[in-house]
């Protein structure tokens, strides 16, 4: 290696180091963190100590509820707009034509987690809003935990799952806080009133379906503890998932009534 070379990569690494590893890559400017790389540009750098914030408070609550660090690094991108989030979900999930919702604001998977600029969700999004700072984090941690997940699973980005979405987004939902007191009430009042799915397939459908598969979820750990969710996370069909805890939907089911009637 010539001289000079040897000498502008040594700058370049560098400057690196002083500035905390922040690169540009694609337009995109990138900061290494702990376990995780955070992506954005430059019109949101002024909020990026804020959003880290929230970024580095949920991954620690994902990590004290598996027991255990992320398996591997991350990428975490901030996009600026909807339009810049519906470009990289039409490339992911390969569909060019995919028009985002407007309560869609952040998806994880095993690499990654993409999610619009939180402080632009009262412009580009709605049911959702920053200035709600709990909802915000339990966002954030929701998605955050499908990364865990995904990075566990056979199918790291969920596109070969079999029966167990209300499993894949329960557990998002309790562990990241969402199952919260209203929804716990509105779960308890729709098994009063006999409105709740046979199937756990269909648990995450319809208006309940963060508090159904979110207090299914919970349920499954106050039974079979801890551990045995975790070691849950591997399996992407629910045949697998029945299997390993000796049961079957309808007993899940029943039991889980049950320990909702008394919740």
């Amino acid at each position: 290696m010539k001289k000079q070379t040897l000498l502008l990569v040594l700058t370049v690494l560098l400057s690196s180091i002083l500035l905390g590893w922040t690169i540009v890559e694609n337009n995109w400017i990138v900061e290494k963190q702990n376990g995780y790389s955070l992506y954005y540009k430059t019109i949101d750098k002024q909020n990026i100590v804020e959003y880290k914030a929230y970024f580095e408070a949920g991954k620690k609550t994902v990590e004290e509820f598996f027991q255990n660090s992320f398996k591997n690094d991350f990428g975490i991108y901030i996009h600026p707009s909807r339009a810049s989030l519906d470009s990289a979900w039409q490339k992911d999930w390969n569909m060019p034509d995919f028009k985002s919702q407007c309560w869609m604001v952040a998806s994880g998977v095993s690499n990654k987690l993409d999610i619009i600029s939180p402080k632009k969700w009262d412009n580009f999004a709605c049911e959702h809003s920053y200035t709600d700072s709990i909802k915000t984090l339990r966002l954030i941690t929701h998605e955050l935990v499908h990364v865990y997940h995904g990075q566990q699973n056979k199918s790291p980005d969920f596109s070969d799952v079999t029966g167990i979405d209300w499993f894949v987004e329960g557990l998002a939902v309790y562990a990241s806080g969402q199952c919260d007191s209203i929804r716990i009430s509105e779960v308890k009042n729709a098994i009063s009133e006999n409105k709740i799915p046979e199937t756990l397939d269909k648990f995450w459908t319809g208006k309940l379906k963060y508090g159904l598969s979110g207090t299914i979820v919970m349920y499954l750990d106050k039974t079979f503890g801890r551990e045995k969710i975790i070691s849950l996370l591997r399996f992407n069909n629910i045949e697998e998932l029945l299997n390993a805890l000796s049961t079957t939907e309808f007993e899940i089911v029943n039991g889980w009534k049950e320990y909702m009637k008394e919740f």
